[in-house]
């Protein structure tokens, strides 16, 4: 890097036509060794921050109640309270659509509807302590503040504005939970599921992050500054829009872009944008709700998080220069945090290499064709499907078993009952269908 800076560096040290270049090797060695050390601080400013958040999640899901989500996200404070508690839950996209549509099948309002699926892919425990380790407390605290006011704002517009008359559907008998009280088997399933669901977005967020500190200029994104705030805004906008951004993973692309030179104000329309909307969310809530709730819904995520944006670069931060962020960060719980993170991230990954490759050839992982097959409901993300081939597969009768997320299916090889295979579906806490 330093050498392509250089007012001496020459340029057909970079030709493809020169067969041999001693600079040319110099260089490509240099920017690989800055790569794999950014990869490596990145990962010991995440890995902490990212434990502990997933520490505070798997111990709220302990203590709340099964039904405590949807039993209370209706009514006048329906919003405030669907806002208000998924604020800090570490849901992206991939878990927050079936949470959401699940309260509105259980007589939840529209607008509280709305108002979680905006606020709560922005935020989580574990995203905003992410943010403030990369971005600074100030960054974060602002974030969460505006996501919590989008929903709210979201929420009420969709009550007020939307259909008069929403149709509750038939309440839902309450299932009573004659197990005992869930305890630390429970959370730490939980926390794996949690990880297991991230561990892909994280690894491209921690790879594009280093790449971006390695590879890119220091002053490559300056330009957009030129153009004015609100015109790099505008265009992260309509990149964030369709595409799935995880709120926690993306942290480290955005503090990368910030050092790179991006406004500030663009990256937090990345970091807000990003994880409230993609395809498959605009699709869900289009279905279930309606065009109204829908355009209500989506109008508020692009003007919530331009104002936002504005304001911040306006009022918090008007110089540009208070993000930057170093990552030099080797205290021993940093290192351990990181190790840790790391080993579960490549146990996730061979987890998920050996699925695919069972699910690719099942003929030759199994000597008969599949004894057991139905559908699953209740499954959200990767975590979900990790969980429940881990209980399936710790059965004695069970050779292999193989999930399925889209759809909901269960394919069983073994000496096992299909009752038994059922109630081991709903020993992991889902619905065999």
């Amino acid at each position: 890097m330093a050498a392509i800076l250089s007012p001496h560096f020459e340029p057909w040290a970079l030709s493809s036509r020169c067969p041999y270049s001693p600079r040319r090797e110099r260089l490509y060695d240099g920017s690989m060794a800055l790569f794999i050390e950014s990869m490596w601080n990145v990962l010991l400013e995440l890995a902490p921050w990212l434990l502990l958040g997933t520490v505070v999640a798997s111990g709220i899901h302990v203590l709340l109640p099964v039904d405590f989500l949807k039993r209370h996200f209706s009514g006048r404070s329906g919003v405030l309270k669907a806002v208000g508690l998924g604020v800090p839950l570490p849901l992206c996209s991939c878990g927050v659509i079936p949470v959401g549509l699940g309260m509105k099948s259980s007589g939840g309002s529209d607008g509280a509807v709305v108002g979680f699926l905006i606020s709560t892919p922005q935020t989580g425990v574990d995203s905003i302590l992410v943010s403030a380790s990369f971005l600074g407390w100030p960054f974060a605290v602002f974030k969460l503040i505006s996501a919590a006011v989008m929903g709210l704002l979201g929420g009420w517009l969709t009550d007020w504005l939307g259909n008069s008359e929403t149709p509750v559907p038939q309440a839902e008998q309450e299932r009573q939970e004659n197990r005992s009280p869930r305890g630390f088997s429970e959370f730490f399933s939980y926390s794996e599921m949690l990880l297991h669901s991230l561990w892909a977005w994280l690894l491209i967020g921690i790879v594009a992050s280093a790449a971006i500190s390695a590879f890119v200029p220091s002053d490559a994104f300056q330009s957009l500054s030129a153009y004015g705030g609100l015109t790099a805004m505008f265009v992260t906008l309509l990149i964030a829009i369709p595409l799935y951004v995880c709120a926690t993973a993306s942290v480290p692309i955005a503090a990368a872009l910030v050092a790179s030179g991006m406004p500030t104000g663009a990256v937090l329309v990345f970091l807000m944008a990003g994880p409230a909307t993609n395809v498959a969310t605009l699709g869900a809530v289009y279905r279930t709700l309606g065009r109204r709730p829908l355009a209500i819904y989506l109008a508020t995520v692009i003007l919530g998080s331009i104002l936002c944006g504005w304001a911040f670069d306006s009022i918090l931060d008007p110089g540009g220069a208070g993000m930057r962020h170093d990552h030099s960060v080797n205290a021993w719980w940093h290192v351990a945090s990181a190790i840790l993170l790391l080993t579960w991230i490549v146990r996730f990954a061979l987890q998920d290499l050996l699925r695919l490759k069972n699910r690719l050839f099942p003929a030759r992982a199994h000597s008969q064709g599949p004894s057991i097959s139905f559908e699953v409901q209740g499954m959200t993300c990767q975590g979900c499907v990790a969980k429940l081939e881990k209980t399936l597969t710790g059965d004695a009768g069970v050779e292999s078993a193989t999930v399925t997320l889209q759809p909901g299916r269960v394919v069983i090889w073994g000496e096992i009952s299909e009752n038994h295979a059922r109630k081991l579906v709903e020993q992991a806490g889902f619905q065999p269908g």
